[in-house]
């Protein structure tokens, strides 16, 4: 396993819901790194990248996501995996309807100096929309 490929396993062990680390999750990122949501183009930055893992787990508190391919190439990795909990939120823009999600992704890092530059996340938005409704 390479330095990075271990470097990404960890930082998704910090945002899985039974072992959620909000500040282990962000000390993987470079000082100028960023987490962006391709389908939304929403940036985060310093310590609102937080909010990538926090936010889904307080929407979906069983929150886990299945990898099931890391690729490993000079400083890019590129993870393909699936996003998969059940909505139970206790309050804000989403009504609790238990209703679950199995989300295909894949994600793609840039990483410098062993933490990640940039973390772009591709997920299939239309189909957890689908699975929501």
């Amino acid at each position: 396993m390479t330095d990075h490929q271990h470097t990404i396993r960890k930082l998704y062990a910090s945002a899985e819901a039974t072992s959620l680390d909000v500040e282990a999750f962000l000390s993987y990122f470079w000082q100028d790194g960023y987490a962006r949501d391709i389908p939304t183009q929403m940036d985060f930055r310093g310590s609102d990248i937080a909010l990538v893992a926090s936010g889904m787990a307080e929407a979906f508190p069983d929150i886990h996501r299945e990898l099931f391919s890391i690729d490993v190439s000079g400083d890019t990795v590129v993870v393909e995996l699936a996003i998969r909990g059940t909505l139970m939120t206790p309050s804000g823009p989403l009504a609790a309807t238990g209703k679950v999600i199995d989300v295909p992704c894949c994600d793609v890092f840039r990483m410098k100096d062993g933490k990640i530059a940039a973390f772009h996340c591709y997920n299939a938005s239309s189909i957890m929309q689908q699975q929501l409704s």
